[in-house]
């Protein structure tokens, strides 16, 4: 067995996403969030497919994105307050990465497995972040999910989607602790 490691257990078990309209500036610099990028890029990934990449979003193409979530909800018919919302995640935002999921075709792993793989990448990035001492949030929304918004402003292609974006920053406040999962009604123990 590898060794045990008390510290990422604990961290494991009591980590917190920050929301991310408390997160203001600075935002880890390039040098500092490759670690990040690295540790989220060792996720599981069944037959080595690479089935996502990283779009770094730094602060001045923010607004851009403000600008065409805005557009992009006149075009859906989003009422003004759910445009208001989606485009604060980019009017308030300091640097997100959006984790891109690119299905590649493969006769042995299914599509649905390099989906998962995509949002390990996600977890694995959020939990990169927070380790590191960084407070970030996973977020997506309806424009993350609208293929003309994704391509117009991540030029993404018709196999790629947004698999979350993960917003990072420094934490302004510490959120409260939230309820938790009962374990014992979402476990069933088999042992036959």
């Amino acid at each position: 067995m590898p060794p045990r490691n008390d510290a990422a257990l604990t961290f494991l078990q009591s980590r917190r996403s920050r929301p991310a309209k408390t997160l203001v500036a600075p935002a880890p610099d390039r040098a500092a969030l490759m670690p990040l990028l690295r540790a989220a890029a060792r996720t599981p990934d069944h037959g080595k497919l690479e089935p996502w990449r990283f779009i770094v979003i730094e602060k001045p193409a923010m607004a851009r994105l403000a600008d065409l979530t805005g557009k992009a909800g006149e075009r859906l018919g989003k009422s003004a307050e759910d445009i208001a919302k989606a485009r604060s995640q980019f009017e308030l935002g300091q640097l997100a990465v959006a984790v891109v999921e690119v299905q590649k075709a493969s006769p042995k792993i299914p599509a649905i497995e390099q989906t998962y793989s995509a949002g390990a990448v996600c977890l694995a990035l959020l939990n990169a972040a927070l380790a590191a001492g960084w407070g970030a949030n996973w977020l997506s929304g309806w424009a993350s999910h609208d293929a003309e918004f994704c391509a117009e402003a991540f030029g993404l292609r018709p196999h790629e989607r947004i698999a979350g974006l993960i917003h990072i920053a420094t934490e302004a406040s510490a959120p409260p602790e939230r309820p938790r999962p009962d374990l014992d009604a979402l476990t069933t123990w088999m042992d036959q």
